[in-house]
């Protein structure tokens, strides 16, 4: 016997799963836009077939996701810098250990303890710290990437993109970075900031970068 499910049904079943979806989703104006979707879909599910206490309820959930995606959209795009600091400062061991889980899923083979000797680099967002850049620089103008993490409500490609176009990680005869593939578990990553692969490493040169 064939089953068919009626298009109103899937389209109420999608609109659930994009108010769940939106609920996993770390950025903030990601879960506004999800949750404002699926509440949208929500309503007129419920409208169409008269279940109005879930269509009330939906119809206002989606006006207070578009009430802050509009204050979002009013306080403008997000200023993001790069700031040097000292690997060993206080700052820097304490980003580290606040974030250890996530910077161990991310890095599996960066270890805090080997911090001597490198650049490290905070990300900024205004004035909130949300991420840590570390390298080791070696003789031949190459830098070695050892950490690139970024918090979770920040975790897009905007943050990579400022970080690798900025001129002070390129100081001091730096030409090139590289990154260990087997020491992160996100490769894509790194592919979609300019970094290609040569002799088993992910490289990125500033010449192809300024491109």
């Amino acid at each position: 016997m064939e089953i068919t499910v009626p298009w109103w049904e899937i389209i109420g079943w999608a609109g659930s799963v994009l108010v769940v979806l939106s609920l996993v989703v770390p950025s903030v104006r990601k879960f506004r836009a999800l949750n404002l979707t699926g509440s949208l879909i929500a309503t007129v599910y419920n409208v169409v077939f008269g279940i109005w206490p879930y269509a009330a309820m939906n119809a206002v959930i989606a006006l207070i996701d578009v009430h802050w995606l509009w204050r979002l959209h009013r306080q403008g795009e997000r200023h993001y810098s790069v700031c040097p600091v000292g690997a060993d400062s206080a700052l820097v061991a304490r980003f580290v250990e606040r974030h250890r889980q996530g910077i161990a899923g991310a890095h599996p083979g960066f270890a805090s303890e080997s911090l001597a000797g490198t650049c490290a680099y905070l990300t900024l967002c205004d004035d909130e710290v949300i991420g840590l850049f570390i390298l080791r620089v070696d003789r031949g103008g190459q830098g070695r990437v050892l950490l690139d993490y970024v918090t979770d409500r920040f975790r897009d490609l905007t943050p990579g993109k400022v970080l690798y176009a900025d001129a002070q990680i390129r100081a001091g005869g730096l030409d090139r970075l590289t990154v260990d593939p087997t020491s992160v578990t996100d490769t894509d990553y790194f592919r979609t900031q300019g970094f290609v692969e040569a002799d088993g490493l992910l490289v990125r040169t500033f010449e192809a970068a300024a491109q």
